[in-house]
Formats: structure tokens, C-alpha cells, sequence
């Protein structure tokens, strides 16, 4: 069928959410409006679904969310004997709506369902599912994204997002679903009533605190450190459990901002709801100026990220996730090694566009560094490896530049709940040595060289970006650069081809990592470009590293490098 068969055939049925009919009347006449919605079916990933709220086969609505339910049903009840599946949603325009209708699909396809009776982080889901020992979850979020998006995100029954195989199989199982017809579902209150829809208990949320609680290391020093915080959870997910942590390792005095303290799917003081960006703390930092906090700290809405400022100077500096990171494995290395609670063996783990510092830290305190390629879930994937030696304790800390980080292996997906607790808890232990995180991140730079690291985001949006994207990356591979920002490449590494090329001799060597759309430019004196399409955005993604001897030298490199690589692109 073409886009107008497509939107004909939706005005028809799409009748279950009156929103949907009000839309399409809207777009009536309008064909690049309805080309959007319909040229192609919303993509089922390796992360799940993502996209704009809305009526079509590319948009997040109760039939997409259905079909994709129906596909993991099939898959469920063909992999596992009594299966069973948690849901969490968080603070978007209708999650709550979209994590009952996925629990009516599965209660109707006889798989017994674990939902939270309100709001909870991607961490809890997680956690969800190990301690229910379910054999799927699946959490309605689109992350940090602005308010007019929403997604569906899957997970196995090790609690880490579905693997590449299991999406594989849930994607083919989507394909032969019928957008209207196809999906099995029944009343939700009646599958409450009839036991196949549960409500996740209490203890459920205070073991999953505990377990955070237990990543502590001087926590017995917070309490009398006089840190002062600010905190808001951008409208999300992360209000209730994040105060619970901060209050519970003897954090007091919190300020929450305001305007920001309760869920709002619309997000109307922070359109971008990214704790990456200045703009998304501007109502934190400016409640700074009269509160004077030690530390202001910000959770995205699915409450998996975390950003924070502190003092500097006359205002308040923002740190990187690269810095947060780096600075945090620093602290927990460093201070375990010092009370004899390091593991033998240890192991950390980050992504190929994270810090390079880390693999200075993990040599200064003997811990063996795994670099996966881009996404957490590999991070969780190595946490499973250790699981199935036994030897889950070695992990340490996993983070990535995304402002993601992890500590304990009892979820295994990034934790803003643990991180804040750390990232406090790390800002009390050095406030105790008369030492501010600013100073802490000089001292790790002064031991471990400057290191810069920065993002660009190249957003191609609608159907020609897609095609866009895909030109880019090609382009890239059959004209590669031989320098950048005046640097020589003196390395290419393809990950789809697992090809690194010396481009002095062209000796070839087989990258180990999975197959992955990520090209890498390495460059003479240490600095380095790495490129990739986003997972779940119209976006293409450019990482930079620098080293200088100092800092301003290091930042004024990257400034030239990411310039010369923006151009060479075409943006």
C-alpha cells in the first residue's frame, strides 16, 4: 500500500485513541504531512522502538506499541516456559497509556506481567526483571529526548537490553504482525483481576535502594560533611528515588528545583530534557545563585543519566560525562585500593567514544579496561560474562560519555540513582580533605594529561535524512580523509567491515568488536575522530578527543578539528 492507501486505512481504524482521529483530520490534503507518517514502519532496533507521538506506521501510538508487544509475545512464549514480563514507564506524554496497553497484549498472549504502580526509572526495570526473574522487560521512554517523543525499550531476562539476536527474532515476529488486527489484547483491569497483571511491591523498590545503598564507599563520612545540594529530576523519574538514596546515605539539606520537582511529560521549562545541555539546567543553576549548593545535580526524565555543576569561580561550571566518569573511577579505584575492599582481578568497562584517561586510571590501580562498542548494554553484556564465571564482584564501574555510569552489578543498564549517590558522595568525601571537585578534576588532569573530549550532533530529520545519513557514512568509507584539522590520520578503523588500517604502510589488522555502523580516525599526537549514526535519533553523532600539554592547548585543537570535520561532512 502507498502513504495515502496507508492513511486512508488509518482514518478507518484507528479508533481507540481519539487523539489519532484528530490528527489525521488535521493532515488531510497534506501529503508530505502524511509521506512522514507513512512511508515507512517505525523501526524496531536493537534498543526497541523511538520516534515522534502520533497517528501513522511512524509514529509511537497505541497500534505500533501493540504490534511491537505482540512481537515480543511470540518471542517469549516460544523461548521461556511460564513467562513472565515487568513493565516501567516514565514521566512522557502517554508512557502510562502505553505501558498498559502492553501489559493487556501480554496478559492476552498468557504472560504473566510485573508493572510499577506509578512512574519509576529504567534502572528499577532492570532491576525488575532480575528480581522477578522475568524473562523480558520493557520500559516506555524515550530517554532525554524533547516532549514530543516516546519509545519502547527492550530487555532480556538478564535485565541488559535485548540482545542482538533476540531483536533480531522480535523484529521478524513485528514484521508479520498486522498493524490493527494482529495483536492479541483483553481489559486491563480485568487481567489485574485475574492475576496476570501485577503490581511490583514495595519491597521490591526498597531492596533495589539497598542494593544501591551497599556501592557506597565513605558513606559514613557524608552525613557530618555539610554538603549542600541542588536537584532537580527535569520533570522525570527520578524525584522519589533519588532524594530516597541521598536522604538515606545522610544527605539533608536538598533543594529541589521547583519547577521542575514533579512529572511533566511536556517538559515546559526544558525542551530538550538532556542533562548534557546547559539550557536543560539553566532554572538548576540559576536556584545556584541564591542557594549556594556544594553540587547541583540533574537526571534525565527515565532518571539513566546524570549531570551536575559546582562552584567555580564567581558561577557554576558543568562537567562532561567523560570527566564525571573518569572522575569516579579515580575515586572508587583509589579509595578502595586504599581500604583493601578491591576485588582480585578487577575489571571496568566503557565504550570506544569514552575517555581514553580511563585506560591511565585502570593501569595506575591494575584494573583490566573492556572497551565495547557505543550503547550501555554491552557494558551490561561484559557484566554478564562475569556473572556466568561467577566472578560478578570483579566489575568495578562502567560509564560512557553519554553521562552514564554504573557501580554494582545488580542492574544492568546505566543508573542515575547510584551515580548520584557516588558523585555526592565523592563531593563529600573530598569536601572533608578541603578539596572541591574542581580542584579533583585538576589533580586527576595533572596526573593523567589533559584530555578534551567533545560531541557534534548532525541532525538529518525525515526521510531524505535518513538516505542523508546513510551517504555520509559512505562517503567517508570510499574518500576516507588523510587529515583532519591539519593532523594526519595516521589510522582508520571501519567496525562494520572490523578493519583497522595503518594508512602509512595500509597493514590491515581485524577488529574483535561486533559489527557496528562506527568509523574512527585516529590522528598523530594521541587526538582522534569517531562518527556514527545515532541508534535511536535522526542524528549523526562526531566524538573528539584531544591531549595538550595544557588544557587551553588541548581545547583550542579540538575547536580546529571538529571545525575542519564538520566541513569535510558538509554541515
Amino acid at each position: 500500500m502507498n502513504e495515502k492507501e496507508l492513511y486512508a486505512l488509518w482514518c478507518e481504524k484507528a479508533v481507540d485513541d481519539p487523539d489519532l482521529q484528530t490528527e489525521l483530520k488535521s493532515i488531510e490534503g497534506d501529503d508530505e504531512a502524511i509521506k512522514d507518517r507513512f512511508y515507512r514502519d517505525l523501526e524496531f532496533g536493537t534498543g526497541g522502538l523511538r520516534g515522534v507521538i502520533g497517528a501513522g506506521a511512524y509514529r509511537m501510538n497505541v497500534y505500533t506499541v501493540r504490534r511491537a508487544t505482540q512481537g515480543l509475545a511470540d518471542y517469549v512464549n516460544e523461548a521461556f516456559k511460564n513467562p513472565s514480563v515487568a513493565i516501567s514507564y516514565d514521566s512522557r506524554i502517554k508512557s502510562d497509556v502505553f505501558a498498559k496497553e502492553a501489559a493487556s497484549v501480554l496478559a492476552a498472549n498468557g504472560i504473566k506481567v510485573y508493572i510499577y504502580t506509578e512512574l519509576m526509572p529504567t534502572p528499577m526495570l532492570s532491576y525488575a526483571v532480575r528480581a522477578h526473574k522475568c524473562s523480558a522487560g520493557i520500559m516506555i521512554t524515550a530517554s532525554h529526548n524533547p516532549a514530543k517523543y516516546n519509545g519502547y525499550k527492550v530487555y532480556g531476562s538478564d535485565g541488559c537490553q535485548l540482545t542482538l539476536g533476540a531483536a533480531e527474532i522480535v523484529l521478524k515476529n513485528i514484521n508479520s504482525v498486522p498493524m490493527f488486527d494482529g495483536a492479541k489484547t483483553t481489559d486491563y483491569e480485568k487481567a489485574v483481576s485475574d492475576g496476570m497483571i501485577n503490581y511490583i511491591s514495595q519491597t521490591v523498590i526498597d531492596n533495589y535502594l539497598e542494593e544501591v545503598s551497599k556501592q557506597g564507599i565513605h558513606t559514613d563520612l557524608v552525613k557530618t560533611s555539610g554538603l549542600k545540594v541542588v536537584y532537580t529530576p527535569l520533570n522525570g523519574t527520578g524525584n522519589k528515588p533519588v532524594r530516597a538514596i541521598l536522604k538515606k546515605i545522610g544527605i539533608e539539606d536538598v533543594t529541589v528545583v521547583p519547577e521542575q520537582e514533579y512529572p511533566n511529560g511536556n517538559f515546559t521549562t526544558c525542551p530538550f530534557p538532556n542533562p548534557e545541555i546547559k539550557e536543560a539546567l539553566s532554572l538548576g543553576l540559576k536556584l545556584c545563585e541564591t542557594v549556594k549548593p556544594d553540587l547541583l545535580l540533574a537526571t534525565d526524565p527515565d532518571a539513566d543519566r546524570v549531570g551536575i555543576a559546582v562552584p567555580s569561580d564567581n558561577s557554576y561550571e558543568l562537567f562532561t560525562g567523560n570527566e564525571v566518569g573518569a572522575m569516579l573511577l579515580e575515586y572508587i579505584c583509589s579509595e578502595r585500593t586504599k581500604m583493601g575492599t578491591m576485588p582480585e582481578d578487577p575489571v571496568a568497562v566503557k565504550t570506544i567514544v569514552t575517555t581514553d584517561i580511563a585506560a591511565k586510571i585502570c593501569q595506575e590501580y591494575n584494573v583490566k579496561l573492556i572497551e565495547v562498542l557505543t550503547g550501555f548494554k554491552f557494558i551490561g553484556e561484559q557484566i554478564g560474562f562475569l556473572e556466568d564465571k561467577g566472578q560478578e564482584d570483579r566489575y568495578v564501574f562502567g560509564f560512557e560519555e553519554s553521562y552514564g555510569y554504573l557501580a554494582g552489578s545488580y542492574v544492568r543498564d546505566k543508573d542515575a540513582v547510584v551515580a548520584s549517590m557516588l558523585i555526592c558522595e565523592m563531593a563529600a568525601f573530598y569536601r572533608t580533605k578541603g578539596i572541591s571537585l574542581i580542584q579533583a578534576r585538576e589533580n586527576m588532569y595533572k596526573k593523567y594529561g589533559n584530555y578534551v573530549h567533545t560531541q557534534s550532533s548532525f541532525v538529518c530529520e525525515g526521510a531524505s535524512g535518513m538516505e542523508k545519513m546513510k551517504e555520509i557514512m559512505a562517503g567517508l568509507r570510499s574518500n576516507t580523509p588523510t587529515e583532519i584539522g591539519g593532523l594526519k590520520v595516521t589510522r582508520f578503523e571501519d567496525y562494520a567491515a572490523s578493519t583497522s588500517v595503518d594508512t602509512e604502510t595500509g597493514a590491515k589488522t581485524m577488529l574483535t568488536l561486533p559489527k557496528s555502523d562506527v568509523l574512527t580516525f585516529k590522528l598523530e599526537g594521541g587526538a582522534s575522530v569517531i562518527i556514527r549514526p545515532s541508534g535511536t535519533e535522526p542524528k549523526i553523532k562526531a566524538y573528539y578527543t584531544t591531549i595538550g600539554a595544557t588544557r587551553e592547548e588541548a581545547l583550542a585543537l579540538e575547536k580546529t578539528i571538529s571545525a575542519d570535520f564538520a566541513k569535510k561532512l558538509g554541515f
